[in-house]
């Protein structure tokens, strides 16, 4: 009897222990709040106290870098407090309730004490601080009901790796000061902090290889401080990699779960660079949208069919050509008239699916509503998916080939557009040189690196083409996808006339504002821009290193691109754009023009 009471405390015990993790990790988070309160609420002080700029600025930094050690669990369980706390300094429109909200947090108040602290602008700092350590109180309240698991902990470290690479070390979220090397490595102490609760008293048998890496990362950034100069390509290959590896290693060997959800970055991808580590269907919506191969074959055959336009002269691959990443090499397409020009550049089809919006306007939120969208237009094709149902039902292959695709063998718009859209979504997969660099599959060229930590780095490129995406959707979660205002020029040097995004809205915000495509594949989708405008890479890099639309004089007060010269030179251009050459996926390479 002595010996079962035993064994039952002993499993009660282990079993408290297990449990009593994410508690500890809780109580650790409660405490970053405080601190973080606390060095705000000093920063705020000491500018009403007319302190000097140098302390003013010092105790700002030192109340950034308290905040990454809140982020990771912040981010997770209150995102919207925490876009409050740290988000983007550029106003929202929220399109419900139809109003544009002014930015608040952290990265308003870096634009007010940095590089140059000006005390005509103290009564506005002093006000964003009231603002902000508001927000902090909301966090610290919000946060006491938090209900955390082992799951959700490890989930969240994960994710907190892949908000380093992709927001963190590439000055996403300290745009001014380029604060972000050191703020990276508050992140990665608070990561270690963590794991260890996890692993000091657990026998993990990685446990020592995750430590000596996380040591590694926390030399590597305390040495190597120079923003521009910073090695990212080997960071990421070295060090963020092997440790998510890690992470998800010790969670399956401790027994903690992962997360049941179907997401846009899967949660069984152990590295954000993983072969398929995204999902398609994840952005597709609906349960009904699900991608299967006779979809795939069905939506080909009509995506090349001309019988989908209203006097059966045009298909969707008269504009979409393969061999040319499906783009169609023009400024813009010829109307289907033949008289004029569709009103913007043909975008490519490869790997859209990996978006949460669809047009330049950002006008449709899934790729069945911008095929119906394309078609039904009367410049592009014209058509009616309703004739076309009749047109299809009448031919005998196409009546066996939807028998095959659908239960119910249904000939009809949802059907159409279904099976065009599978199609579409099956284009999305990654297999370019960039991909196996960091899959550890292969070299890059010491240009190609050097464009790569341009890219993500001096360039600025990363901070709107994010990693590894390369296009607008907002890591690590993917859930939302940007636009920006970048004052492209038409051909005769003039702010271009396209309003975008405007004419959906109509928010101010909105005029000029145009999504951020992927940039996969770009040597073989050119001209550039919505409208055509640039017929080379070299064209587009000069466009961004003189500071977009405002370093071309234009008069553009919502530009959210920075209009500060990037001063690239002749070398580092060219390093950008081999390092942009690598990501042209393998199934392309023969198609790529010659390089002078």
């Amino acid at each position: 009897m002595k010996k079962i009471y035993c064994l039952l405390f002993l499993v009660t015990f282990v079993a408290c222990q297990k449990k009593n993790k994410h508690q500890e990790i809780n109580k650790l988070f409660q405490d970053d709040i405080t601190l973080l309160i606390e060095k705000v609420a000093k920063l705020k002080y000491s500018v009403q106290e007319d302190s000097t700029e140098a302390q003013i600025q010092r105790q700002f930094l030192e109340a950034h870098q308290s905040y990454k050690k809140v982020e990771m669990i912040s981010e997770y369980y209150s995102p919207t407090v925490s876009k409050s706390i740290n988000g983007p300094a550029i106003p929202e429109f929220e399109e419900n309730d139809k109003v544009t909200v002014a930015p608040e947090g952290f990265q308003v108040v870096e634009e007010l004490v940095f590089p140059k602290y000006n005390k005509t602008s103290k009564k506005e700092l002093i006000q964003e601080l009231g603002v902000l350590s508001a927000n902090l109180t909301r966090l610290e309240k919000v946060s006491s009901s938090n209900e955390l698991t082992d799951a959700h902990v490890f989930d969240a470290m994960r994710l907190e790796v892949y908000r380093i690479i992709t927001l963190g070390i590439t000055g996403f979220d300290s745009p001014v000061v380029l604060n972000s090397l050191p703020e990276a490595l508050v992140s990665l102490e608070t990561i270690e902090k963590y794991y260890q609760v996890y692993t000091e008293k657990n026998s993990v048998s990685n446990a020592k290889q995750v430590l000596a890496v996380l040591e590694k990362g926390k030399k590597y950034l305390h040495t190597n401080t120079n923003f521009n100069a910073f090695d990212r390509a080997y960071f990421i290959r070295e060090i963020a990699n092997p440790l998510s590896k890690g992470l998800f290693k010790t969670q399956s060997e401790l027994g903690i779960s992962l997360m049941k959800e179907q997401r846009g970055l899967k949660v069984t991808s152990q590295t954000l660079f993983d072969k398929d580590a995204f999902d398609a269907e994840a952005f597709s919506g609906f349960p009904d949208y699900e991608t299967t191969p006779e979809k795939i074959a069905l939506g080909k055959k009509l995506f090349n069919d001309p019988i989908l336009s209203g006097n059966n002269t045009r298909s969707c691959a008269s504009c979409h050509h393969a061999d040319k990443a499906f783009t169609d090499g023009l400024e813009r397409a010829v109307s289907l008239d033949g008289k004029s020009m569709i009103h913007r550049n043909t975008p490519t089809l490869n790997n859209i699916a990996f978006q949460r919006v669809f047009f330049d306007d950002s006008r449709v939120s899934y790729l069945e509503d911008q095929a119906v969208a394309v078609i039904k237009n009367e410049n592009e094709m014209h058509g009616s998916l309703e004739k076309s149902a009749l047109a299809i039902q009448k031919k005998a292959d196409y009546v066996k080939e939807f028998k095959k695709a659908f239960p119910k063998g249904e000939i009809n718009e949802f059907a159409i557009k279904n099976a065009l859209a599978s199609y579409i979504r099956s284009l999305s997969h990654y297999d370019s040189k960039f991909d196996g660099y960091m899959q550890n599959k292969t070299t890059f060229t010491a240009d190609e690196k050097a464009g790569f930590n341009l890219f993500a780095g001096k360039a600025k490129c990363a901070t709107c083409h994010f990693i590894p995406l390369t296009n607008g959707t907002v890591p690590p979660n993917f859930d939302r996808s940007e636009s920006e205002i970048l004052g492209v020029p038409n051909k005769n040097k003039k702010l271009d006339g396209d309003l975008g995004k405007f004419v959906i809205t109509g928010a101010a915000i909105h005029k000029y504002s145009f999504k951020t495509p992927t940039i996969r594949n770009i040597e073989l989708t050119a001209p550039y821009m919505h409208n055509g405008v640039y017929k080379t890479l070299e064209e587009v890099i000069d466009f961004y290193n003189e500071g977009g639309g405002l370093g071309l004089g234009f008069s553009l007060d919502n530009q959210t691109l920075p209009e500060d010269k990037l001063n690239l030179s002749d070398k580092e251009k060219k390093q950008l754009i081999a390092f942009m050459r690598t990501l042209t996926d393998s199934k392309y390479v023969e198609n790529v023009p010659i390089r002078k």
